[in-house]
Protein backbone atom coordinates (compact mmCIF):
# COMPACT_ATOMS: atom_id res chain seq x y z
CA UNK A 1 0.00 0.00 0.00
CA UNK A 2 1.44 3.36 -0.51
CA UNK A 3 0.67 6.75 1.23
CA UNK A 4 -0.12 9.69 -0.79
CA UNK A 5 -1.01 13.29 0.43
CA UNK A 6 -2.57 16.09 -1.91
CA UNK A 7 -2.80 19.62 -1.36
CA UNK A 8 -6.29 20.71 -2.90
CA UNK A 9 -7.53 24.43 -2.72
CA UNK A 10 -9.09 25.23 0.79
CA UNK A 11 -10.93 28.52 1.68
CA UNK A 12 -9.96 31.94 0.97
CA UNK A 13 -7.35 30.09 -1.76
CA UNK A 14 -5.43 28.32 0.57
CA UNK A 15 -4.21 25.14 0.86
CA UNK A 16 -5.76 22.44 2.81
CA UNK A 17 -3.43 19.22 2.96
CA UNK A 18 -5.18 15.39 2.57
CA UNK A 19 -3.86 12.66 3.03
CA UNK A 20 -5.37 9.12 2.05
CA UNK A 21 -3.91 5.47 1.80
CA UNK A 22 -4.61 3.94 -1.72
CA UNK A 23 -5.02 0.13 -1.37
CA UNK A 24 -4.29 -2.37 -4.15
CA UNK A 25 -8.00 -1.64 -5.25
CA UNK A 26 -7.82 2.20 -5.16
CA UNK A 27 -10.27 2.06 -1.71
CA UNK A 28 -9.38 5.08 0.25
CA UNK A 29 -9.53 4.74 4.03
CA UNK A 30 -9.92 8.16 5.51
CA UNK A 31 -10.52 9.73 8.79
CA UNK A 32 -12.15 13.17 9.53
CA UNK A 33 -9.68 15.43 11.73
CA UNK A 34 -10.69 18.51 14.20
CA UNK A 35 -9.73 20.53 11.02
CA UNK A 36 -11.71 19.05 8.78
CA UNK A 37 -8.39 17.54 7.20
CA UNK A 38 -9.22 14.05 5.65
CA UNK A 39 -6.15 11.91 7.29
CA UNK A 40 -5.82 8.54 7.96
CA UNK A 41 -4.05 7.56 11.78
CA UNK A 42 -0.55 6.03 9.66
CA UNK A 43 1.56 5.96 12.22
CA UNK A 44 2.20 3.72 14.89
CA UNK A 45 3.25 0.20 15.44
CA UNK A 46 4.52 -1.44 12.41
CA UNK A 47 3.20 1.28 10.64
CA UNK A 48 4.84 3.37 7.55
CA UNK A 49 5.35 7.28 8.15
CA UNK A 50 2.76 9.58 6.52
CA UNK A 51 4.21 11.15 3.11
CA UNK A 52 3.54 14.76 2.08
CA UNK A 53 4.69 16.17 -1.36
CA UNK A 54 4.34 19.89 -0.84
CA UNK A 55 3.88 21.67 -4.15
CA UNK A 56 6.29 24.58 -3.54
CA UNK A 57 8.24 26.54 -0.84
CA UNK A 58 4.88 27.98 0.60
CA UNK A 59 3.49 24.66 1.12
CA UNK A 60 6.86 23.37 2.78
CA UNK A 61 7.08 26.12 4.73
CA UNK A 62 2.90 25.60 5.84
CA UNK A 63 3.83 21.49 6.36
CA UNK A 64 6.82 22.41 8.36
CA UNK A 65 4.46 24.73 11.00
CA UNK A 66 1.64 22.45 11.07
CA UNK A 67 4.03 18.97 11.64
CA UNK A 68 5.90 20.87 14.56
CA UNK A 69 9.42 18.97 14.07
CA UNK A 70 7.61 15.50 13.98
CA UNK A 71 8.68 14.68 10.37
CA UNK A 72 12.16 14.51 8.35
CA UNK A 73 12.54 15.57 4.71
CA UNK A 74 13.14 13.48 1.85
CA UNK A 75 14.09 12.84 -1.65
CA UNK A 76 15.59 9.53 -3.00
CA UNK A 77 15.60 8.76 0.20
CA UNK A 78 18.31 5.74 -0.13
CA UNK A 79 20.15 6.99 3.24
CA UNK A 80 17.03 6.79 5.39
CA UNK A 81 15.79 3.59 4.17
CA UNK A 82 19.28 2.28 4.84
CA UNK A 83 19.38 3.46 8.40
CA UNK A 84 15.65 2.49 9.23
CA UNK A 85 16.40 -0.80 8.53
CA UNK A 86 19.72 -1.02 10.31
CA UNK A 87 17.78 0.49 13.41
CA UNK A 88 20.41 3.27 13.18
CA UNK A 89 17.13 6.06 13.37
CA UNK A 90 13.40 5.28 14.63
CA UNK A 91 11.18 5.93 11.03
CA UNK A 92 9.59 9.70 11.48
CA UNK A 93 5.76 9.98 11.93
CA UNK A 94 5.73 11.88 9.19
CA UNK A 95 8.09 12.66 5.78
CA UNK A 96 8.03 15.71 3.32
CA UNK A 97 9.19 14.61 -0.02
CA UNK A 98 10.75 17.23 -1.71
CA UNK A 99 10.78 16.09 -5.30
CA UNK A 100 7.94 18.26 -6.38
CA UNK A 101 9.69 21.43 -5.03
CA UNK A 102 10.45 23.87 -8.30
CA UNK A 103 13.73 24.90 -9.14
CA UNK A 104 15.34 22.02 -6.93
CA UNK A 105 16.94 20.31 -9.53
CA UNK A 106 19.13 20.73 -12.64
CA UNK A 107 22.26 22.38 -13.16
CA UNK A 108 22.00 25.66 -14.92
CA UNK A 109 24.60 29.17 -14.66
CA UNK A 110 23.54 31.94 -13.02
CA UNK A 111 25.69 35.11 -13.32
CA UNK A 112 29.09 33.93 -11.86
CA UNK A 113 28.02 30.77 -10.40
CA UNK A 114 26.95 27.41 -11.39
CA UNK A 115 23.61 26.10 -9.55
CA UNK A 116 22.52 22.89 -8.83
CA UNK A 117 19.73 21.78 -7.70
CA UNK A 118 19.46 20.07 -4.48
CA UNK A 119 17.35 17.31 -5.93
CA UNK A 120 19.40 16.82 -9.15
CA UNK A 121 20.23 12.48 -8.85
CA UNK A 122 23.86 11.80 -8.86
CA UNK A 123 23.83 10.06 -11.96
CA UNK A 124 22.38 13.31 -13.66
CA UNK A 125 25.42 14.71 -11.94
CA UNK A 126 27.78 12.45 -13.36
CA UNK A 127 27.00 12.75 -17.15
CA UNK A 128 26.09 16.68 -17.01
CA UNK A 129 28.03 19.03 -19.49
CA UNK A 130 28.03 21.85 -16.96
CA UNK A 131 29.66 19.77 -14.37
CA UNK A 132 31.95 17.99 -16.38
CA UNK A 133 33.78 21.19 -15.92
CA UNK A 134 34.06 20.24 -12.51
CA UNK A 135 35.61 16.85 -12.65
CA UNK A 136 36.07 15.84 -9.38
CA UNK A 137 32.87 16.34 -8.57
CA UNK A 138 31.99 14.18 -10.80
CA UNK A 139 34.65 11.83 -10.06
CA UNK A 140 33.26 11.73 -6.52
CA UNK A 141 29.71 11.11 -7.51
CA UNK A 142 30.67 8.37 -9.96
CA UNK A 143 32.54 6.60 -6.94
CA UNK A 144 29.19 6.38 -4.52
CA UNK A 145 27.49 3.27 -4.23
CA UNK A 146 26.01 1.31 -7.18
CA UNK A 147 24.88 2.47 -10.60
CA UNK A 148 21.19 1.62 -9.60
CA UNK A 149 21.45 3.73 -5.93
CA UNK A 150 22.48 6.88 -8.17
CA UNK A 151 19.70 7.03 -10.19
CA UNK A 152 17.18 7.71 -7.11
CA UNK A 153 19.88 9.17 -4.62
CA UNK A 154 20.50 13.23 -4.78
CA UNK A 155 23.44 15.47 -4.57
CA UNK A 156 21.19 17.25 -1.71
CA UNK A 157 21.02 14.23 0.55
CA UNK A 158 24.72 13.20 -0.07
CA UNK A 159 25.69 16.52 1.16
CA UNK A 160 22.76 16.78 4.07
CA UNK A 161 24.03 13.43 5.40
CA UNK A 162 26.81 15.34 6.78
CA UNK A 163 29.23 12.55 5.40
CA UNK A 164 28.70 12.33 1.68
CA UNK A 165 31.79 11.59 -0.27
CA UNK A 166 30.66 14.81 -2.89
CA UNK A 167 32.07 16.71 0.52
CA UNK A 168 35.81 17.43 0.25
CA UNK A 169 35.02 17.65 -3.66
CA UNK A 170 32.42 20.59 -2.85
CA UNK A 171 35.06 22.02 -0.41
CA UNK A 172 37.83 22.55 -2.70
CA UNK A 173 35.38 23.87 -4.99
CA UNK A 174 34.43 26.53 -2.47
CA UNK A 175 30.78 25.65 -2.84
CA UNK A 176 27.95 27.85 -1.24
CA UNK A 177 24.57 26.05 -0.44
CA UNK A 178 21.18 27.84 -0.94
CA UNK A 179 18.61 27.11 2.27
CA UNK A 180 14.65 27.46 3.22
CA UNK A 181 15.01 28.81 6.74
CA UNK A 182 12.71 29.99 8.98
CA UNK A 183 13.97 33.49 8.28
CA UNK A 184 13.93 33.05 4.65
CA UNK A 185 16.40 32.16 1.87
CA UNK A 186 20.09 31.89 3.42
CA UNK A 187 22.82 31.20 1.09
CA UNK A 188 25.98 30.20 3.23
CA UNK A 189 29.31 28.55 2.84
CA UNK A 190 29.79 24.74 2.76
CA UNK A 191 32.64 25.46 5.03
CA UNK A 192 30.65 27.31 7.40
CA UNK A 193 27.77 24.60 7.64
CA UNK A 194 29.60 21.50 8.46
CA UNK A 195 31.27 23.75 11.42
CA UNK A 196 27.69 23.88 12.46
CA UNK A 197 27.81 20.48 12.90
CA UNK A 198 30.03 20.43 15.06
CA UNK A 199 29.31 23.52 17.05
CA UNK A 200 25.49 22.23 17.42
CA UNK A 201 24.26 25.24 15.29
CA UNK A 202 22.62 23.93 12.49
CA UNK A 203 18.78 23.93 12.40
CA UNK A 204 17.15 20.32 11.39
CA UNK A 205 14.44 22.30 9.84
CA UNK A 206 16.59 24.36 7.30
CA UNK A 207 15.71 22.89 3.75
CA UNK A 208 18.55 22.78 1.27
CA UNK A 209 17.40 24.09 -1.93
CA UNK A 210 20.64 24.31 -4.30
CA UNK A 211 23.95 23.93 -4.36
CA UNK A 212 26.12 27.12 -5.83
CA UNK A 213 30.01 26.61 -7.25
CA UNK A 214 32.03 29.85 -8.68
CA UNK A 215 32.72 29.69 -11.96
CA UNK A 216 35.87 30.71 -11.47
CA UNK A 217 36.25 26.93 -10.21
CA UNK A 218 35.99 25.41 -13.69
CA UNK A 219 38.66 23.46 -14.90
CA UNK A 220 41.02 25.47 -17.18
CA UNK A 221 42.25 22.42 -18.65
CA UNK A 222 39.77 21.94 -21.72
CA UNK A 223 39.81 25.37 -22.01
CA UNK A 224 40.64 28.45 -23.94
CA UNK A 225 41.08 30.55 -20.98
CA UNK A 226 44.36 28.87 -19.43
CA UNK A 227 47.11 31.37 -19.11
CA UNK A 228 50.11 30.54 -21.31
CA UNK A 229 52.99 29.33 -18.38
CA UNK A 230 50.23 28.50 -15.65
CA UNK A 231 48.78 24.86 -14.39
CA UNK A 232 46.35 23.14 -12.79
CA UNK A 233 46.26 20.46 -10.72
CA UNK A 234 43.41 18.83 -9.28
CA UNK A 235 42.78 14.66 -8.16
CA UNK A 236 40.01 12.85 -6.04
CA UNK A 237 41.12 9.76 -4.26
CA UNK A 238 38.77 7.67 -2.11
CA UNK A 239 40.11 4.40 0.04
CA UNK A 240 36.86 1.95 1.13
CA UNK A 241 36.54 -1.10 2.70
CA UNK A 242 36.48 -2.90 -0.67
CA UNK A 243 36.95 -2.34 -4.63
CA UNK A 244 34.00 -1.05 -5.19
CA UNK A 245 30.61 -0.73 -3.83
CA UNK A 246 31.49 0.11 -0.41
CA UNK A 247 30.94 2.80 1.98
CA UNK A 248 34.25 5.08 2.27
CA UNK A 249 37.22 5.03 5.03
CA UNK A 250 38.93 7.90 3.69
CA UNK A 251 38.55 10.79 1.15
CA UNK A 252 40.67 13.21 0.02
CA UNK A 253 40.45 16.16 -2.96
CA UNK A 254 42.95 18.41 -4.31
CA UNK A 255 42.93 21.39 -6.66
CA UNK A 256 45.75 23.93 -7.40
CA UNK A 257 46.65 26.09 -9.74
CA UNK A 258 49.97 27.24 -10.28
CA UNK A 259 52.05 30.40 -11.84
CA UNK A 260 54.30 31.25 -14.80
CA UNK A 261 56.62 32.02 -11.88
CA UNK A 262 56.40 28.03 -10.27
CA UNK A 263 54.78 28.41 -7.42
CA UNK A 264 50.89 28.30 -6.21
CA UNK A 265 48.80 31.13 -6.87
CA UNK A 266 45.82 28.86 -5.23
CA UNK A 267 45.60 25.40 -3.54
CA UNK A 268 42.37 23.92 -1.45
CA UNK A 269 42.59 20.38 0.25
CA UNK A 270 40.02 18.79 1.59
CA UNK A 271 39.63 15.27 3.48
CA UNK A 272 36.89 13.17 4.86
CA UNK A 273 35.09 9.59 4.73
CA UNK A 274 33.42 7.18 6.66
CA UNK A 275 31.12 8.72 9.19
CA UNK A 276 33.65 11.68 10.05
CA UNK A 277 32.99 15.12 9.64
CA UNK A 278 34.69 16.37 5.77
CA UNK A 279 37.23 19.07 6.54
CA UNK A 280 39.53 21.47 4.65
CA UNK A 281 43.43 21.32 5.68
CA UNK A 282 44.21 25.09 5.70
CA UNK A 283 47.58 24.18 7.73
CA UNK A 284 48.50 22.01 4.29
CA UNK A 285 47.49 24.43 1.80
CA UNK A 286 50.02 27.06 3.82
CA UNK A 287 52.93 24.78 3.39
CA UNK A 288 52.38 24.32 -0.29
CA UNK A 289 52.01 28.05 -0.69
CA UNK A 290 55.11 29.10 1.26
CA UNK A 291 57.54 27.43 -1.04
CA UNK A 292 58.30 26.46 -4.89
CA UNK A 293 55.76 23.75 -6.50
CA UNK A 294 57.76 20.87 -6.60
CA UNK A 295 58.16 17.19 -6.02
CA UNK A 296 59.93 17.44 -2.76
CA UNK A 297 56.28 18.83 -1.42
CA UNK A 298 54.92 15.77 -1.47
CA UNK A 299 56.39 14.24 1.60
CA UNK A 300 56.17 16.99 3.49
CA UNK A 301 52.58 17.48 2.41
CA UNK A 302 51.71 14.16 3.49
CA UNK A 303 53.06 14.56 7.20
CA UNK A 304 51.00 17.60 7.49
CA UNK A 305 48.13 16.39 6.08
CA UNK A 306 48.14 13.13 8.69
CA UNK A 307 48.81 15.27 11.65
CA UNK A 308 45.85 18.18 10.68
CA UNK A 309 43.35 15.88 9.50
CA UNK A 310 40.89 15.38 12.50
CA UNK A 311 39.20 11.71 11.79
CA UNK A 312 37.96 9.07 14.28
CA UNK A 313 38.31 5.40 15.19
CA UNK A 314 36.05 2.71 14.55
CA UNK A 315 35.14 -0.98 14.09
CA UNK A 316 36.78 -0.90 10.19
CA UNK A 317 39.56 1.34 10.72
CA UNK A 318 41.30 2.96 13.73
CA UNK A 319 42.15 6.74 13.59
CA UNK A 320 46.06 6.52 12.99
CA UNK A 321 44.55 4.40 9.83
CA UNK A 322 42.66 6.92 8.65
CA UNK A 323 45.32 9.86 8.99
CA UNK A 324 47.92 8.15 7.50
CA UNK A 325 45.86 7.33 4.31
CA UNK A 326 44.87 10.81 4.10
CA UNK A 327 48.45 11.91 3.89
CA UNK A 328 49.63 9.19 1.72
CA UNK A 329 46.93 9.96 -0.31
CA UNK A 330 47.53 13.62 -0.82
CA UNK A 331 51.47 12.98 -0.82
CA UNK A 332 50.94 10.47 -3.64
CA UNK A 333 48.41 12.56 -5.63
CA UNK A 334 50.69 15.39 -5.32
CA UNK A 335 53.84 13.30 -6.19
CA UNK A 336 52.11 11.63 -9.42
CA UNK A 337 50.85 15.08 -10.67
CA UNK A 338 53.73 17.03 -10.80
CA UNK A 339 55.61 14.11 -11.76
CA UNK A 340 53.77 13.95 -15.21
Amino acid sequence: MNLRHEFTPGRNGSSDAKCYLVTPTSRRLKKERGDGTMVIPAYGSGAMPSVWQPGDLEELQMLKNRLKGRYCFAAGATLLRTQWEGGLVPAPEHMISLVHIPGASGVHVDGDRIVIGALTRLNSCAKDRLLSQLPLLQEAVNNIAAPSIRNVATIGGNIVSGVGDTLPALLVYNAELHWLTDAGMEIRSLASWLNGGRDGSRNPDDVLISIRIPMNMLSKSDTDFQIPGEREIAFYRKVGRRETFSASLVTIAFHGEMGSDGRWNKVAIAAGGGSGMAMRLPESEQLLRSGEASIMQATALGSTAASEFVTYSDAFATEHYRKQTAGNLLGAGLWGALHR
